[in-house]
């Protein structure tokens, strides 16, 4: 039996425009201690599985062949030729080794702290997938999240997913004390986690099992891409198995997809800000703040962004705008 850390390395980073671009997303910016969040999710997680598989589309292949030239490790590559959501590159992880290896499936756009908690919860969560079941990661919620999916629990045993709230809907989850945000992070035997997505969506299943044997190298062919249903591991698994388990995990976990968290982790960083909470990000030309507080500016060669550090999640509307009017720009 192997173990290995399935890397998911296809997104956007949209709500991180101006700094993260199709063209370089954001889990390849060297702006953690000039590494990558790339980087890091491989180093994180090499000395607790037995094998690397990265998952990621033909447009970001190049920069995670540097990265991982870099590190010097070997690895199973998956590249799809268009994406399909994540229960499509899942599928492809679990069609590409044996029933019984298992796979810890990380997004590479994560920023993990605290490391002995960390590797504790991939340890309980291994056990648990021995006995079959599939184990989904709840971080303990510091604050009232709207930007992240929650999970309602007893124990190990989950509940509810729900979707992501507003304020008030998030306050009253961390009141009600048995909610956990909804890391993304997974962990299941192959086989079974095949055998549940043929139960609940035969088409996919099917869909993918097609485009995997028509793979060369771990490539995959367009328009048998296009013919897999695309949705979310969540929607067409894990809201509906009953083998689901959740480990309460401990460490410090951000996904750092917004300004607001990339903010926060910058300050405890020591990064600059004024005497009123702005920060500036991207440039060392003098920049002043007169009556604004808590915002960031944002500086790239090619486009600019000033925001309200509390609106970071509203970045995503720029974003959806801008690849519509002005697609060179994302």
């Amino acid at each position: 039996m192997k173990i290995y850390n399935v890397v998911l390395s296809g997104g956007v980073g949209s709500r991180l425009w101006p700094l993260s671009r199709k063209t370089h997303p954001k889990q390849y910016l060297e702006i953690f201690n000039d590494r990558s969040l790339f980087e890091l999710t491989i180093k994180r997680n090499k000395a607790i599985t037995t094998d690397l598989m990265v998952i990621g589309n033909k447009d970001n292949e190049s920069l995670s062949q540097k990265i991982l030239e870099k590190l010097n490790v070997d690895c199973i590559k998956i590249t799809e030729a268009v994406p399909r959501n994540t229960a499509a590159a899942i599928a492809f992880a679990a069609l590409a080794v044996d029933e019984n290896d298992i796979l810890i499936v990380t997004p590479s756009d994560h920023l993990i702290q605290r490391m002995d908690e960390y590797q504790d919860a991939i340890q309980r969560a291994i056990d648990l997938a021995n006995s079959d079941y599939i184990v989904t990661f709840g971080v303990e919620p510091t604050h009232p999240e709207t930007g992240y999916g929650y999970i309602e629990h007893k124990g190990d045993t989950v509940l509810s997913f729900r979707e992501k709230p507003n304020h008030i809907t998030a306050k009253d989850f961390i009141e009600r004390g048995n909610f956990l945000w909804n890391s993304g992070m997974f962990c299941f035997k192959a086989g079974i986690l095949l055998d549940e997505l043929k139960q609940f969506e035969p088409e996919i299943y099917e869909k993918s099992l097609q485009a995997w044997n028509a793979n060369q190298d771990g490539y995959l062919d367009e328009a048998l891409s296009m013919e897999i249903p695309a949705n979310s591991i969540d929607y067409a698994v894990m809201e509906r198995s009953k083998r689901i388990k959740v480990v309460q995990a401990k460490f410090s976990w951000d996904d750092l997809g917004s300004f607001e968290a990339l903010y926060d982790y910058f300050r405890s960083g020591g990064h600059p800000v004024d005497r009123n909470g702005n920060m500036i990000i991207g440039t060392n030309v003098y920049t002043a703040f007169v009556g604004l507080s808590n915002c960031i500016f944002v500086s790239t060669p090619t486009a600019n962004l000033i925001l309200q550090k509390e609106d970071s999640q509203e970045v995503k509307n720029v974003y959806n705008y801008l690849e519509k009017k002005k697609p060179e720009l994302v």
